[in-house]
């Protein structure tokens, strides 16, 4: 027997409310605040397509006050760089640049409440490194 990851969950400080967060991360991967869910509530989920985890942002008591112990990796449509400019304009705030000179590494950001997560590169940059790479590789030979 298995299990399948139903919810990857949020915690929402006193200083956070879940549907403002839900609201942020909406804007963040594009999948819309679930229509039962309103302001005030104390659990607010995204609406996602069947077979995805669903983000869900539920209010606790106490304030964040450590690292995450799990964060999430976000791969963008676009490149790394105009991500991170797009997420901070979102209310986002960069926590630790690892962007690397060669194009490789990531940027730590954190949403409203706190919580971190990372911004990699996009698939088509991804390769694009890659393929430069074997070709300073093979040039080198």
């Amino acid at each position: 027997m298995t299990s399948i990851v139903r919810h990857i969950t949020f915690d929402c400080p006193p200083a956070h409310e879940p549907y403002d967060l839900a609201a942020f991360w909406s804007r963040v991967v594009g999948h819309p605040v679930d229509p039962g869910d309103e302001p005030g509530d104390d659990e607010v989920a995204l609406s996602v397509p069947d077979g995805l985890p669903t983000l869900l942002f539920v209010r606790v008591p106490e304030a964040k006050t450590l690292k995450n112990r799990i964060h999430l990796d976000l791969q963008p449509d676009t490149t790394r760089d105009e991500e991170v400019d797009r997420l901070v304009a979102l209310g986002a705030r960069l926590v630790d640049d690892r962007r690397k000179p060669n194009g490789r590494g990531w940027a730590v950001l954190a949403d409203p409440a706190g919580n971190e997560f990372c911004v990699e590169v996009g698939r088509a940059e991804r390769a694009a490194i890659e393929r430069a790479e074997r070709e300073a590789g093979a040039g080198a030979s």
